[in-house]
């Protein structure tokens, strides 16, 4: 298992957590992970890159060893500052290559419109969108948020880091012991009597009050300067949640200027750990092309 470091910034008031893998600074790559996850989840594909990869990973705020946000609730437009302030720190004269998983690969295809010159080559991982959203839903939108700021619940326990393994594999029957292990001891923290809680600020389950705007995400899109390499994977249930037809995912794809499509075979939504093998092969392919 290749090794790494852990670094820290100060990022807009935060204490961010930004796990690193040394290698040829020629070759860097940045990887950006999804919802409830962790930097660390992308051990497996490091350890699948051929090449001598210069490889950072922030957790984002409110996940892993990040500062908690200092509100009740998360945004779409504070990890897109905060990607803007850590690429001046990890990279700032040269445009740099991004991967991101999910969550991770949603603000990086926003930055990658917005920053369009920031960018060399945009890896997105599973990072479609969101569901589309009509004006009329934002009445009660904004009342289940009301709702769930009240409820103030937290993320349930596990016994031990064993269990939380077991619940991993439950989530992905294709994740090895090994890795659930491995996953289970970054997604966690034991506590004082001696249980194991996620590690992530439970203000991540709050619904977002404001409805995602489909067509202004896609005016950033259209703006990416970027080749982008778009995968996804042939057993995942992201375009069957998100209420996509064909024609609509489609659309999406549409919107990139430069645009190569992929679909990873025998991998659920968090194809890096399915087949990290298969997908390094990928992205080392593009990012070198």
């Amino acid at each position: 298992m290749r090794a790494s470091e852990s670094l820290y910034f100060d990022v807009r008031g935060l204490r961010y957590h930004i796990r690193h893998w040394p290698g040829d600074s020629a070759r860097r790559m940045i990887l950006l992970h999804g919802w409830m996850d962790v930097s660390a989840s992308f051990q497996f594909l490091v350890d699948a890159l051929q090449g001598d990869w210069d490889v950072y990973a922030p957790d984002w705020r409110g996940y892993g060893l990040t500062d908690w946000g200092k509100s009740d609730c998360y945004w779409f437009p504070d990890y897109v500052a905060d990607l803007d302030i850590l690429l001046e720190r990890l990279q700032p004269d040269t445009p740099a290559n991004l991967v991101g998983h999910s969550l991770g690969g949603n603000v990086a295809a926003l930055y990658a419109g917005v920053r369009p010159a920031r960018i060399r080559r945009l890896v997105n991982l599973e990072g479609f969108g969101m569901a589309h959203t009509q004006p009329e839903q934002a009445p009660q939108r904004y009342g289940l948020w009301l709702d769930e700021l009240h409820q103030n619940s937290g993320f349930r326990p596990y016994a031990d880091f064993g269990a939380l393994a077991d619940r991993l594999q439950n989530n992905n029957p294709r994740l090895a012991r090994e890795r659930a292990e491995f996953l289970a001891r970054h997604w966690g923290r034991e506590t004082a009597d001696g249980r194991v809680l996620l590690r992530g600020d439970p203000a991540h389950k709050i619904v977002n009050p404001v409805l995602y705007r489909y067509e202004e995400a896609r005016a950033c899109w259209s703006q990416v300067a970027a080749p982008v390499l778009w995968v996804d994977a042939s057993e995942s249930g992201a375009l069957k949640r998100l209420g996509l037809t064909p024609a609509q995912y489609a659309e999406r794809r549409a919107a990139f200027r430069s645009l190569r499509y992929v679909t990873v075979q025998g991998a659920g939504h968090m194809l890096h750990h399915d087949q990290p093998e298969a997908l390094a092969r990928l992205i080392e392919e593009f990012l070198l092309a």
